[in-house]
């Protein structure tokens, strides 16, 4: 998002700083990324140079509050130094949803801050970022602020509450999950929270990058297609069938996955039906990394069907390219997905998506046999083995009529899911909050 939506904010003259840490491998000194865009670094060696982001194998890293509490003053610290004054700080989930908090507290009387808004974007309202009590004095902020209307949460420290709580507007990455986490089931605690702020929350769905994703020039792989140019897909199959050390056969439907392996994609799902699914006339590709129990699982799942699935642990941009461009379906069985890029990515692909209906993958899939007329994919409702394998065996039927397959893809293919729409909704909600 934040490669992404700044500078399609900057086409409509959006002028737009990004902040962000220095992350081992980035550059110091401030990059232009176009005519009104511009990237900022707030440095820390030991905070920031790391291999990863957040934590390692050992879980989150210990000082994390210490870490984005510096940032998020830090990158305040740095707009008033270069003296550039926004109209509105938008803020993105629990790494710096400190930020209306500070300016609406430490920062209130500051003549310089005094009249910027806040938006708060929650891309994923599963991390709140928890940390114990005993660590509120790294805040620095006022103790009064550590109460049920402020960080307090269940006796800990909860930065995204307080941030939904002080921020002027609140956004999520879809209309439906913003609907969602109004309820228990998906409000993980802050329902209520939510609910009490619900007359200034917007559900604006996340776009990708239509540039990097577009099948019609992508490098990584084996032929151009367009939707009135369907040739060049079948290739890019019989390549990823080939690479993976798959039979090549374009009459084998691909069934392909690419996903962070978490409990939240519904690989359960896919556990509990992988034997049933797999002993049927299709190929099965994964490419993933994530909890080390998935990574059992689908070792596991390579051993019993050795013959019809590719399993590859781990993450490479190329390979997952080619799953995009050459599977014939795509699996998102997800218990949750607050925007979810996967589906978006495969539909510009001709890839048809097999989803559940739920968040960002309501918005944008429309089953085929619910609306034959526009439909893209395959979605299935309840949360259970039975119902996604009904969902898979219904895109299995529909693969076998060559007619009504190409049909649907070329509507995945000609939906516009582009920043350009996103991007007038977040300008509008911008004006709206400032009041312009």
């Amino acid at each position: 998002m934040a490669g992404t939506l700044p500078l399609a904010l900057g086409k409509l003259g959006v002028e737009v700083k990004i902040m962000m840490p220095r992350y081992r491998g980035l550059p110091g000194a401030p990059k232009k990324l176009s005519k009104n865009v511009s990237v900022y670094f707030v440095e820390n060696e030991a905070y920031f140079n790391r291999a990863t982001l957040y934590g390692n194998e050992h879980g989150d890293y210990l000082d994390n509050l210490k870490r984005f509490s510096f940032f998020c003053r830090e990158a305040l610290r740095l707009t008033k130094e270069m003296g550039f004054r926004p109209d509105i700080v938008h803020a993105n989930d629990w790494q710096t949803a400190l930020l209306p908090v500070i300016l609406k507290t430490r920062f209130s009387h500051d003549p310089f801050f005094k009249k910027i808004k806040t938006l708060l974007t929650v891309h994923n309202l599963a991390y709140q970022g928890h940390f114990a009590h005993r660590l509120y004095p790294e805040l620095a902020l006022d103790e009064s602020l550590f109460s049920v209307d402020g960080f307090e949460f269940y006796g800990k420290i909860n930065l995204l509450k307080a941030g939904l709580l002080y921020a002027d507007a609140i956004s999520t990455v879809s209309p439906t999950y913003a609907k969602e986490i109004q309820t228990r089931e998906y409000g993980f605690g802050l329902e209520g929270v939510i609910r009490k702020r619900s007359k200034d929350l917007s559900g604006i769905l996340n776009g990708i990058d239509t540039e990097v994703w577009n099948p019609a020039k992508d490098k990584c792989i084996k032929k151009p297609f367009t939707p009135n140019r369907l040739k060049g897909k079948e290739a890019c199959k019989a390549d990823l069938q080939k690479t993976l050390g798959l039979p090549v056969d374009a009459d084998v439907p691909v069934l392909g996955m690419v996903t962070r392996l978490a409990e939240q994609k519904g690989l359960d799902l896919l556990s509990e039906i992988s034997d049933a699914l797999f002993s049927k006339k299709v190929q099965f590709i994964l490419l993933g990394e994530g909890d080390g129990a998935y990574h059992t699982t689908f070792k596991n799942v390579s051993k019993r069907h050795p013959k019809n699935t590719a399993i590859r642990l781990g993450f490479n941009a190329p390979q997952a390219h080619k799953i995009y461009a050459g599977s014939d379906f795509f699996l998102m069985p997800s218990y949750f997905e607050p925007c979810g890029l996967g589906q978006m990515i495969s539909l510009r692909c001709g890839t048809l998506p097999i989803v559940r209906r739920t968040g960002g993958l309501a918005d944008t899939v429309i089953d085929a046999d619910e609306d034959p007329k526009t439909g893209n994919g395959f979605v299935f409702k309840e949360r259970n083995p039975e119902a996604f394998l009904k969902g898979i065996e219904r895109a299995l039927l529909a693969f076998r009529d060559k007619e009504r397959f190409s049909r649907l893809q070329k509507n995945g293919m000609k939906a516009d899911f582009s920043w350009k729409k996103s991007a007038g909704e977040y300008k509008n909600l911008y004006k709206r909050v400032c009041g312009l």
